[in-house]
């Protein structure tokens, strides 16, 4: 187990990475700074969704590993 965690946490951050990287975002700069429509409401359809939601569960499997990997 040892052995395969490393691996496993190099895929499990390629994925997250790619994951976050993947999401639309409509925020510009501007907005970053206070700028912007003011709004802040976005409803996630179809693909941008299951995105979202993989990302989520990719992000805790990568703490889980992290916190196997300090017990062990």
């Amino acid at each position: 187990m040892a052995q395969i965690l490393p691996i496993i946490q190099i895929a499990l951050s390629v994925l997250l990475i790619a994951g976050v990287l993947l999401q639309q975002s409509d925020a510009g700069l501007g907005s970053a700074f206070g700028g912007g429509d003011g709004s802040g409401q976005h409803t996630r359809r179809g693909m941008e969704k299951n995105i979202f939601n993989a990302t989520i569960i990719i992000a805790i499997l990568f703490a889980v590993s992290a916190f196997i990997a300090l017990i062990i």
